[in-house]
């Protein structure tokens, strides 16, 4: 069952910096608890993920993954495939617990069907998200809120940027609007 009915999401590039995203998508009155991250194992906030240690002695890198984490911490979930996951909101971990039954949350895609992706679009964002980098997922309580995230994401220079409403959407819907964003 998806998160909410409706809901917008964009591709980043891994160059692309997140907390400018972040930044313009709070200014335009998205509360972070509303925003699930999921970020490629390749990407660089996933290596100091990835590398965070109790036991370092280097209180400088001790404090900037500190940071980091807390800073991950705020959303209503971030994942990232075989690294780890963070998960605020409630209603992201009901809905990411579609997966309860896999091997591993962070290793898999079945997460994605939770937030009203089709099996096809969680295929192919995994695939993506291995090379590409990071994919911002909005939750929103009304269809005007949606497309408001959607042009928010489309002007933060997403990669690709669509909307979800009432269902998961056919790969073919999302290629669709998806082409009509480039044309525009």
């Amino acid at each position: 069952m998806p998160l909410n009915a409706a809901a917008a999401y964009g591709m980043y590039s891994q160059e692309v910096t997140l907390s400018d995203v972040i930044n313009t998508l709070n200014q335009a009155g998205f509360v972070n608890s509303d925003i699930c991250m999921m970020l490629s194992p390749t990407h660089p906030i996933a290596a100091v993920v990835r590398d965070a240690s109790i036991f370092t002695s280097d209180t400088g890198s001790n404090a900037a993954t500190a940071g980091v984490i807390g800073w991950l911490s705020k959303f209503g979930a971030v994942l990232i495939p075989t690294v780890g996951f963070f998960i605020r909101s409630q209603a992201f971990f009901h809905a990411l617990m579609v997966a309860r039954d896999t091997p591993a949350i962070c290793g898999n895609t079945r997460v994605l069907a939770g937030l009203g992706f089709s099996d096809d679009q969680a295929d192919r964002f995994e695939s993506q998200l291995r090379q590409v980098g990071v994919l911002i997922y909005v939750s929103c309580q009304a269809r005007e809120k949606t497309e408001w995230a959607y042009e928010v994401l489309r002007q933060t220079g997403a990669s690709e940027a669509a909307m979800l409403q009432d269902r998961p959407i056919s790969m073919r819907e999302t290629l669709a609007v998806t082409a009509t964003a480039a044309a525009a």
